[in-house]
């Protein structure tokens, strides 16, 4: 993974996660070191590790 680049490779588990799961997965996230939050097209939430505290 690049510095706050998420790519398909690194969300593979997490999509094979939902497909075994199905609705009884509320969300699925990645925590990262890149400077914003945003969620990918597939879903998968894409957090900067310094949003979660001080």
């Amino acid at each position: 993974m690049l510095f706050g680049v998420v790519n398909d490779a690194d969300v593979a588990n997490l999509l094979w996660l939902r497909e075994q799961l199905g609705d009884q997965l509320v969300d699925a996230a990645v925590i990262n070191t890149g400077p914003q939050a945003y969620r990918r097209k597939d879903g998968i939430a894409v957090i900067p590790a310094g949003l979660l505290g001080p």
